[in-house]
């Protein structure tokens, strides 16, 4: 058995993503390989084959892959696929626009968003919002996967020595181009990479008082989230989303506040090692899975944190 990772990257590095789902591909046995498909990627390559477990990159280099968009690659998957047994890519957006179309074109039943390997054949993943757990076995040839990176520690970026090889490039499919991206900029950690995360819920009553909880992200060192309806009404942007239909995330540190606990919003933090939740409601479905709980007013309690940080 060998199982080939798709590399999340943007040419110059691997994204971590790619470790968490490095992890997963070691532990259904056998030889891991990792394709990067990007333009001027050596660089993105050459971390992939460093990475510990790696036994093999390879590297499809063209100008058409600058952007990863999903119908090239998918391709160029596909042009390899016949020598795997295994197919991961990490389950973010990038991840997600990809592998069904491999999945389709090979004929088989993709298995997404796992968090564990039983075996070579058997998966679990969540499902009704991450309240129940599915035991998935497939008897495809060929097991295309999607890997919910929280689920899986990540794989040391040092310590291998993998053989890179360079692949014949597919062509432009011409099937979509790259028009724009939008980027936000921001001092803080990236949300799904970081190791502490102050998100804020609809009871911060508006976009304004949002300002409360940066002094506290700014001692922590930690990245800013929200909940879903903090982020309909409009106080924050939507990449602070975290939930099921937003950035599942699981840090060392959580910490609500003003957010009651929407099982949607559980499903995306709920994973996370210590949950710290404030809110004035005592019976919020949010203390149901805090590690440690603050019952009152969090425009008191806030300030009163940050200055107890010193």
């Amino acid at each position: 058995m060998v199982a080939l990772v798709i590399a999340e990257h943007d040419n110059a590095s691997l994204k971590g993503s790619t470790h968490h789902t490095i992890t997963a591909a070691a532990q259904c046995g056998g030889d891991v390989h990792v394709l990067v498909a990007g333009s001027n990627a050596a660089a993105a390559a050459a971390q992939a084959a460093q990475i510990a477990g790696v036994s093999k990159v390879l590297l499809a280099d063209a100008a058409h892959f600058a952007d990863g968009l999903a119908e090239n690659v998918a391709e160029q998957v596909l042009a390899v696929a016949g020598a795997y047994s295994h197919i991961l890519a990490p389950a973010t957006a990038y991840g997600k626009n990809i592998l069904p179309r491999v999945a389709a074109k090979l004929d088989v039943a993709q298995i997404s968003e796992i968090t564990k390997v039983d075996s070579p054949d058997t998966f679990e993943r969540p499902i009704y919002a991450g309240n129940a757990i599915a035991t998935v076995q497939s008897s495809d040839k060929v097991k295309v996967i999607t890997v919910r990176t929280t689920g899986f520690d990540s794989a040391a970026a040092t310590g291998g020595s993998a053989a890179t090889e360079t692949i014949a490039a597919v062509g432009d499919s011409g099937k979509s181009s790259f028009v724009g991206r939008e980027l936000a900029k921001s001092d803080r950690p990236e949300l799904t990479a970081a190791k502490i995360i102050v998100s804020g819920g609809r009871g911060m009553g508006s976009g304004e008082a949002f300002k409360v909880l940066e002094p506290l992200a700014d001692k922590l060192g930690a990245a800013m989230g929200a909940s879903r309806a903090a982020v309909d009404a409009g106080f924050v942007p939507n990449d602070w989303q975290v939930g099921q239909t937003g950035k599942i995330v699981a840090p060392s540190l959580y910490i609500a506040v003003g957010i009651s606990g929407a099982i949607q919003h559980l499903a995306g933090m709920k994973d996370s090692k210590t949950i710290v939740a404030i809110n004035k409601d005592p019976e919020a479905p949010i203390f149901s899975v805090a590690d440690y709980g603050i019952v009152g007013d969090l425009f008191d309690i806030v300030p009163e944190l940050v200055k107890e940080l010193g």
